[in-house]
């Protein structure tokens, strides 16, 4: 059987995008920080997003059945940092400018990408649920530089310009 510790030890090394992954609606404002994101398929255009059942905030992603993954830029590391904080949703709200697209969930102005979705199906495995999220619009930014987590690091990646 493999170990929890062993287990931790090797996910580290696999690279991560980093994004914040937010929902707005009857149950209230929330976001959360996560690297656990993929593309299923392009027809329909959808996402997998994997969050901690034991989070404060994943009852409100459930009742408000929409989420936004914005994807974090070389420059959002606090950002990255707030949203897996121990701050009150209110406060982890005051980083950052943020707007909304189609579905109202808060999108972050200056991410390098953000995906609106409708949260469609999910799927209970272990400790974590898995939302299968049909996007719904996309707002997409030009940054050169992107943000990954790797070996319990921020890293970023892409090309700086050159003032």
């Amino acid at each position: 059987m493999i170990e929890v510790a062993d287990f931790k030890n090797a996910m580290s090394l696999l690279t991560g995008a980093v994004n914040v992954i937010t929902t707005a609606g009857v149950s209230g404002r929330y976001g959360f920080t996560a690297s656990a994101v993929c593309s299923v398929t392009d027809t329909p255009p959808t996402l997998l997003v994997c969050m901690n059942k034991a989070s404060r905030s994943h009852i409100h992603f459930i009742e408000n059945k929409i989420l936004t993954v914005n994807v974090l830029g070389a420059h959002h590391q606090h950002i990255s940092n707030v949203f897996s904080s121990k701050m009150s949703s209110e406060e982890r709200f005051e980083h950052g400018i943020w707007t909304a697209l189609q579905t109202g969930a808060p999108v972050l102005d200056d991410s390098l990408v953000s995906f609106d979705c409708q949260i469609e199906q999910i799927q209970e495995v272990g400790t974590h649920a898995i939302f299968i999220c049909r996007i719904v619009a996309i707002q997409q930014n030009q940054h050169d530089q992107g943000l990954v987590y790797f070996n319990r690091a921020y890293h970023p990646v892409g090309q700086a310009k050159i003032a």
